[in-house]
């Protein structure tokens, strides 16, 4: 026998007049703690009042959600699409109550944004002025730090509005579109005294290898490419003294000692020149370092959205003293 036909507009009229917050809530319960008997536990109901309620939903659906194994249960192709849906939903569900709350407050709304390291705290910091002087009312910009990947899977899962992020190849574009910024360039920065000295020969690879390195964490766009450029020249990549994203950090430690060194970004490190008393070693590198790019979700973006994402597009423009 062949498949039975799929009826949209039947499923959606069910969903439209049965589907409730709370079939959602208990989706996401039974993928986190993977058995009914503790999803009955933690929201303080029977068994067979959770169970009664799965069947209920997988009616709806039309067909199974998770299959019962001796691990747990597991979503089913068809659960994993209804979870991934059901997280948004639930987010977006969690930022209208924000939203609520902040134009109670008098502000306008919330925006989240999503930041990976290395991004210009100048320019980003442009982009949000720029954007509050175009709302009337008072808008809250919360900023989350992480990698493109666990950012882009934030964005996706309606957690966070716009991303910062590394157009590279490694990130899934689902249900996102983006944008590229700017193409950074790399520099090679040290203390005054330690970069005027570098900078009076080529640089030799098996030398540098032997100061003290501070690195982002391995498995990085920025950890990768500066290991890339040590194997190019035949030298195993320095194991860094100290590893962390931070750039405040980074430039204190730069500028306190006569044996630390570090590879940044070109906007990154100028900015560090101006704040920390760095100086950048004159090397012309180059690299493969995916370039900065702001993703958002496939959809009609609220005019905060919109806002900010020109004011970014704007402000790199700036930067780069394109027009």
């Amino acid at each position: 026998m062949g498949a039975v036909p799929f009826d949209t507009g039947e499923a959606v009229r069910r969903l439209t007049t049965r589907l409730k917050m709370r079939h959602l809530v208990l989706l996401l319960q039974i993928q986190q703690h993977g058995s009914l008997t503790r999803v009955a536990e933690h929201m303080a109901t029977s068994q067979p009042a959770v169970t009664s309620a799965l069947a209920e939903l997988e009616s709806m659906l039309g067909g199974p959600l998770f299959d019962r194994t001796p691990r747990g249960m597991t979503p089913t192709p068809l659960g994993a699409v209804v979870l991934a849906r059901a997280q948004a939903m639930v987010h977006d569900l969690d930022h209208l109550t924000r939203d609520i709350e902040a134009v109670m407050a008098g502000h306008a709304a919330r925006l989240q944004v999503g930041v990976i390291p290395y991004i210009s705290g100048k320019t980003l910091a442009a982009a949000i002025q720029q954007t509050l002087a175009q709302i009337p009312q008072r808008l809250t910009v919360t900023l989350h730090e992480g990698t493109s990947e666990s950012l882009m899977a934030q964005l996706r899962d309606h957690t966070l509005d716009v991303v910062i992020g590394r157009a590279a190849a490694s990130v899934d574009l689902t249900q996102v579109q983006f944008e590229v910024l700017h193409h950074q360039m790399p520099r090679v920065v040290a203390s005054r005294r330690l970069a005027a000295r570098l900078g009076r020969s080529a640089p030799v690879w098996s030398q540098l290898a032997e100061l003290d390195w501070v690195m982002g964490a391995p498995n990085t766009p920025m950890r990768d490419q500066l290991s890339d450029l040590f194997l190019h020249a035949g030298v195993v990549p320095p194991v860094p003294v100290v590893e962390s994203f931070s750039s405040r950090l980074t430039g204190e430690l730069l500028a306190s000692s006569e044996r630390a060194v570090s590879l940044l970004p070109a906007d990154i490190a100028q900015e560090l020149v101006r704040v920390a008393g760095v100086a950048v070693v004159p090397w012309s590198l180059t690299w493969t370092l995916p370039p900065v790019a702001m993703f958002t979700r496939r959809e009609n973006p609220r005019e905060t959205h919109r806002l900010f994402t020109q004011a970014l597009r704007t402000q790199y423009q700036t930067m780069t003293g394109a027009t």
